[in-house]
């Protein structure tokens, strides 16, 4: 199968040759003629394998056959995604296989200042793509107009549901038109997910290119057993001997990663950190510097796991493994894309034998181990999981708290923002029963 048996139009045909593909991948074939239904569908797919195309390439088609002549224009397609790097993944995505039509795609995220984003959507947009909390601040402010969504995306919808926003989902939800075709894409499937997709989706086509949860095949998986102590002298001895020239490498705090960062830059180690404490401006030029091999080490929390998307990234190492399962995959799944080969080293001490078990038990495999001469863990060490627990519990309840407080504050301010302003009079009345 070709991209010109799909039923795309020419000048999309056109955008995919100007990138040199010819055949879609398996995500594609399946979604691609679905979408052009006009259906909506429930698509899980593994990370890599061209999900993102597998929705615009058919959404800028049913969008160009309907193609509105009016002054003014309207959002007409809304696609979610969880992360500010994900959501300007997509918009490229789109800018590349939409050059030849006429539409105007925009992408609004946090993190960078809300002026210049209300001046681009103000002269009209099309196409928007966003993250949950910005938009709702341009909901807030009124800067935004969802009424005439057509098709909505929500792209890595199991990733924004980890993340705490389901109310802002549920939220943004209320304000679309109740005729519409949803598109929920995800790289694993989960009981949320599926009650998600229960309350939204209208008969949908579930497509599932791979078994749930699986990791892609041509990653190569490896653990080295090692202390915790001498994780970052292993790391730095492997890039080294191995002559590793591109490595993605994964921590669990944002302190972890600059220290780090800090660390392999002594060693004469070229290394950048991103993570959510980094502005949107030092997050995209460290990621530019990464791609164009300017900077050897990439070091990231699991903000980059989605929506980082590395051509033929040799190389992903999980310095900690994460406390959630699925992350796992999300993380390894940056390497071996698009049908390229990859490798996957985690770092293991004692501590984490347990976070390994379950990592093992979600994707039903066991991952080989090794130990490198001079590296041999101590037996004498034992393990701290309940430590370790606390730490995950505790940090928990401060971003349940943080993220609570915040929500709390922006559902006020939108509930205000809709309250009818009293009439001076009404002011004055008020004024007197009070006292």
């Amino acid at each position: 199968m070709t991209f010109e048996t799909l039923g795309l139009s020419a000048e999309i045909l056109r955008a995919i040759s100007d990138q040199g593909y010819t055949e879609p991948t398996p995500i594609q074939k399946q979604a691609i003629p679905v979408v052009l239904e006009g259906r909506d569908i429930l698509a899980g797919a593994q990370t890599g394998t061209g999900k993102t195309a597998g929705f615009t390439l058919p959404l800028l088609q049913r969008l160009s056959k309907q193609n509105r002549d009016n002054k003014k224009r309207k959002i007409r397609a809304l696609i979610l995604t969880p992360t500010r790097e994900l959501a300007a993944q997509v918009q490229q995505s789109i800018r590349i296989y939409g050059k030849y039509l006429p539409f105007r795609a925009n992408v609004v995220f946090g993190g960078v200042k809300i002026g210049p984003q209300i001046s681009k959507l103000q002269r009209g947009v099309d196409i928007l793509v966003a993250t949950p909390g910005r938009l709702l601040d341009h909901i807030e402010q009124k800067t935004v107009d969802l009424s005439g969504i057509e098709i909505l995306v929500l792209d890595e919808a199991d990733r924004m549901l980890d993340m705490g926003f389901i109310r802002d989902i549920r939220k943004i939800l209320s304000l679309l038109p109740d005729k519409r075709q949803n598109l929920l894409f995800s790289a694993t499937f989960s009981d949320p997910i599926k009650k998600l997709a229960d309350n939204l989706l209208h008969s949908p086509v579930l497509i599932e290119v791979a078994r749930k949860n699986t990791t892609a095949e041509r990653v190569k998986q490896t653990v080295y057993l090692v202390d915790k102590s001498r994780k970052r002298e292993l790391l730095t001895s492997l890039i080294k001997l191995e002559k590793w020239y591109q490595v993605l490498v994964f921590t669990r705090t944002k302190h972890g990663a600059d220290r780090l960062a800090r660390q392999l830059t002594c060693e004469q180690i070229t290394t950048a950190a991103i993570h959510g404490n980094k502005s949107q401006k030092q997050r995209t030029q460290a990621l530019d510097a990464f791609k164009k091999n300017k900077v050897q080490v990439l070091v990231a929390t699991d903000i980059a796991a989605r929506g980082l998307d590395i051509e033929q990234l040799p190389h992903v190492v999980n310095y900690e493994l994460p406390n959630i399962p699925e992350d796992y995959v999300h993380r390894i799944g940056r390497t071996g894309r698009a049908g390229n080969e990859g490798e996957a080293v985690s770092l293991i001490c004692v501590d984490e034998k347990k976070l390994l078990q379950d990592i093992e038990r979600l994707i039903n495999k066991r991952i080989p181990r090794e130990v490198i001469e001079g590296f041999e863990p101590d037996p004498a060490i034992k393990a701290e999981p309940n430590r370790n627990k606390k730490r995950q519990q505790s940090a928990k309840k401060k971003i349940g708290h943080f993220d609570q407080t915040k929500r709390s504050r922006r559902n006020n301010r939108y509930r205000n923002s809709q309250r009818p302003v009293n009439s001076s009079s009404s002011n004055r009345s008020q004024v007197q029963k009070v006292k």
